[in-house]
This record gives structure tokens, sequence and C-alpha cells, in this order.
């Protein structure tokens, strides 16, 4: 990955993202990318970013924030001709996104991941109203509206307002969970995270009522998938469904197909039956569930049921055209106005950034196989140039001197002038630790990752202790070939020896440090 220009857009959230920024920036920095920053300030403001960020050919835009924030980015990354790719610093309330392909929550640790990521493919969802079915009297009033040509054969989408999401990455549902989401107190949600929605639950759920729905794969509906009462419908790009359950658990997200799960209405023991299934197996009851998936779907619901795309509620208002709004404002019992969403799946239409240590889960076996392969042949690729390439120190023949020695034969004379040498150099080192441990940064480490881009170099976040004050500054430690690297005790150790740096280890560094705080190690003490 040699495109190196990003841009991080961030939800502030009454300021708690902004505060890790320094450290985030520092990461990124020291692994090459050139970053810019854009801060949320209204809604709908996310989307803008993204959008102005790919069409200044941003490689990369990255999402600072929850499931929310992502949707925004995604939506406006999607809605230019050529695209960026999107990652995630986790940041919000149930970052699900960030939970299904690993990335930490912690956003430096999450930002680690993401330097040691690489670029996927992924199917995107993409839904719109393809027209409204008013009741009989509006009907007979010139009211009804299937689309612009006024019958279902030639329904064409309505094109909306510019604030509407038409993409979606994770999932849409239709029923109570866009009501619950819908009601979320965000100011409540900042403070008290998934128990703001847990109160939005209980006051929504006992109003809930169960909805009419009909599933097609062809827009005439002659012959519905499924034809009942609902719940709740799901249509899921990927699996989890919040940190709750996987409500379409055999969800892939390049196999070109949307799954969609129907929790079926049915008595308060079925109900009973359901919400103790998704507690206790963390999926629908299979007895209360109906399961269909396809790369084009057409689903019928009354304009009463809410609609979420990635966990945020949106308004039908957004999706319809100001005469068919208009016409349904007109309408006393709204229930019986029906709306015909298009949902469809947007084959490998984006490029996302997922950590190498992903297992591929949510890829097609087939395909994540002969990726999964590449990777390995790739990382085996990076451990091999890490382990045999030479660790040179200035001054010091050690490390050219070990490269050689399998392959050379026996030469005594070349022992002897080794160890004279090794012997001269421990004299000399005891004295120069001693000197940078006194007058190197102090650093207490957080994380590190290799950078894929570069054999043997290393990025090391941490935080540096200005000793006259106390006061901690982020710091991201590049450690490569031209890195000298002591022990406690005054030996050379190898680049290699910071695989083994656990969070919470102590390090002094000298080297010039930027002002986004990135310190190219020339010398260091773990």
């Amino acid at each position: 990955m040699h495109k190196k220009k990003a841009t991080l857009i961030i939800n502030p959230r009454t300021g708690q993202n902004v505060a890790k920024l320094p450290d985030v920036l520092a990461v990124l920095s020291a692994a090459g990318w050139k970053t810019m920053i854009g801060l949320k300030e209204y809604g709908g403001h996310t989307m803008e970013l993204a959008n102005a960020a790919t069409e200044e050919k941003s490689d990369l835009v990255l999402a600072y924030g929850g499931d929310g924030t992502l949707s925004q980015v995604v939506n406006g990354v999607m809605n230019t001709k050529e695209q960026s790719m999107v990652g995630i610093i986790p940041g919000g309330t149930a970052n699900v996104w960030a939970g299904e392909i690993g990335v930490p929550d912690d956003p430096v640790k999450a930002t680690l991941a993401l330097v040691n990521s690489e670029p996927h493919k992924v199917d995107v969802g993409h839904v719109d109203i393809m027209g409204v079915t008013f009741p009989q009297a509006q009907a007979e009033d010139g009211q009804s509206r299937q689309g612009k040509n006024g019958h279902k054969k030639k329904l064409k989408p309505s094109k909306g307002s510019a604030k509407a999401k038409h993409h979606f990455l994770l999932m849409a549902g239709l029923g109570v969970d866009a009501a619950i989401m819908g009601n979320v107190s965000k100011p409540l949600k900042y403070r008290i995270g998934p128990l703001a929605v847990g109160l939005s639950a209980a006051k929504e759920l006992p109003a809930h009522r169960a909805f009419p729905i009909e599933i097609s794969t062809s827009p005439d509906e002659s012959e519905p998938l499924w034809r009942g009462e609902a719940l709740q419908v799901v249509i899921g790009n990927t699996r989890r469904y919040g940190d709750i359950a996987e409500m379409t658990p055999n969800a892939y997200i390049d196999d070109g197909v949307l799954d969609v799960c129907v929790v079926t209405a049915g008595d308060p023991l079925s109900t009973m039956q359901q919400i103790t299934s998704l507690l206790l197996r963390k999926k629908p009851d299979n007895l209360t569930a109906e399961y269909f998936h396809g790369a084009h779907l057409y689903i019928k619901v009354p304009a009463t049921v809410p609609m979420q795309l990635d966990g945020s509620a949106v308004k039908l208002k957004d999706y319809l055209e100001k005469a068919d709004y208009a016409a349904l404002q007109q309408v006393e019992q709204q229930d019986q106005v029906m709306i015909s969403y298009r949902f469809d799946a947007m084959p490998h239409a984006l490029e996302v950034f997922i950590p190498r240590s992903y297992n591929d889960a949510l890829f097609e076996r087939s395909q994540s196989a002969e990726g999964g392969q590449e990777q390995v042949t790739r990382l085996q690729e990076h451990d091999e140039k890490a382990h045999v390439k030479p660790h040179k120190h200035k001054g010091d023949e050690q490390g050219e001197t070990e490269a050689h020695a399998e392959s050379e034969q026996h030469d005594p004379a070349a022992d002897s002038k080794e160890k004279k040498h090794d012997e001269e150099m421990s004299k000399e080192f005891p004295a120069l630790v001693a000197s940078l441990l006194e007058n190197g940064r102090k650093i207490t480490v957080v994380g590190k990752v290799p950078n894929p881009e570069k054999a043997g170099t290393y990025i090391i976040a941490g935080g540096a202790t200005k000793e006259s004050t106390g006061e901690i500054k982020p710091v991201a430690v590049v450690v490569d070939a031209e890195t000298t690297i002591f022990n406690q005790d005054g030996r050379h150790e190898q680049t290699e020896a910071i695989q083994g740096l656990q969070e919470g280890a102590s390090l002094v560094v000298e080297g010039k440090k930027s002002k986004r705080g990135v310190i190219h190690a020339s010398r260091m003490v773990i």
C-alpha cells in the first residue's frame, strides 16, 4: 500500500474522541500517512466531508466515531465517481463494524491495527423506494402513486432528498429497532452509552405491534417469497446485530447477495422464545424466524414502519419525492399506506481497510482461502526479510558477521577478530547505556505493530514523560535497521526484540522528534 494521503473525519462526541487525536495522528504520521482532519459540526456534515475528501483524491477516508459516523463516510464516498478506501477508528457506542473485523476499541491500538491493515473489496447494500400505494379512497381521488408512471411494472426509484443515505455496509432494519434508535437521546447516549438505547427500548417495545410485509425478488411482486406479519426485519450485509446477536449468521460480505431475517409475529410464548434465543443462542430461533437471501429484494411494508441503516434511524421524508410525501401527510391512517422498498447488493463496490490479523470469517470460503494463502505468503516473505536482513549498527560489523556466518566457511582469524571487537564494545556499552538512560526520552508503551511496507520496521505507540512537569505527551517511535537497540545489561538486541514488548513496558529512546510526535529512534534501551 503506497498511497499515503488520508482524511480523518471525527465525530467529537462532546470531546471524548478529540482527546486522543494527537496519539492517533502520531501513529498515522509514523506510518507515512499525510493526514488531513475534518471535524463534524452538524447533522449530515460527515457525509459532506467524506464526499469532499474523495473528490480531493484522498486515498483513505477514516471514520473516527461509531457505526453512524462510518455510515455517513461510506455514503459520502459512494456518492462520488472515483472512490477512496475506507477505514475505521472506533469511537461510538456499539462499534459493530470494528467488532466484526477485530479492530480494538482503544483508538491508539485501533490506529496501530489500521497501519497493519490491507484493503479488501466488499459488497455494499443499496436501498431505494420504488413506489407508494395509497388506500383505495385516495386512489380514486388520483393520489395513488406507484412511482412516476403510476403502475407497478414500471416503477422507478424516487429521487428523494440529497440528505438520504442510500448505502449501508452492515445492515438495514425495518421495525422496532429503527423506532428504538430513532428515539435515543444523543446527549444521554454519549454519557451512558448502551444504557440510553435500553431506555429507549423500554419505551418503544410495549407500543410496538406486528405489521404486514411482502418480500419478493421481482418488482411486479407476482410471486412473493413470503407474505405475513412480522415484528422485525433485518437485511444483513454482515452478521453482527449490535452486541446482542447475529441476526444474519450466514452472511458474507463479498458474495453479492443480501441476507434477510424476518422475526415473525406470534403469541406471547413464541415472542418470549425468540427473546430467549437472542439472549442465549445469540441468534434468532428458527421456529419464529424466516430467512431469505438475494441480490435484489423488494419489500413492501406500511409507511408507519420505521427504517434504520447501519444503526441510525432515517427519515421517510428524505426518500420520497415531495408530491408523494405531501400526499402521505394527508392520509389519516398512514398504516394503510404501503411503501415498496428495493434492496440491492452492490458486489465489491467499496474498498475497506481490514487488519491483517483478521480471520476472514466474513468472506466467502473460496475467496477467503485464496486470499488467505496470498496473505500467508506475503507475511512469510515479510518475516523472512525481517529475520534474514542483518541488523547493522553504526561502527559495528557484528550484524554483517552474523549474516554471513552460516554461508561462509569457518575462519579462526575472523573469529578472533570478532571476539576482540566484542570485548572492546562491551567496555563501551555500559557507559553509553547509562548516558541513554539518563538523557533519553522515557516512554511507556501502549502498543506496537510491524510496518508491513518495510520489513524489519516497527511502530511503537506510547507516552513520553516530561520529567520537569510529569506531563505525558503522545509519541510514535519508528524502529528500523538503523536503530541501535540495547537491553538493560548493555547488550545489543536485534530489531525483532520489539516483538516481545508488552503494553506498559518502559523504553528510553534517543532520536529527533517531529511536530506530530514521531521519533525516528537512532538508539534505544528496552
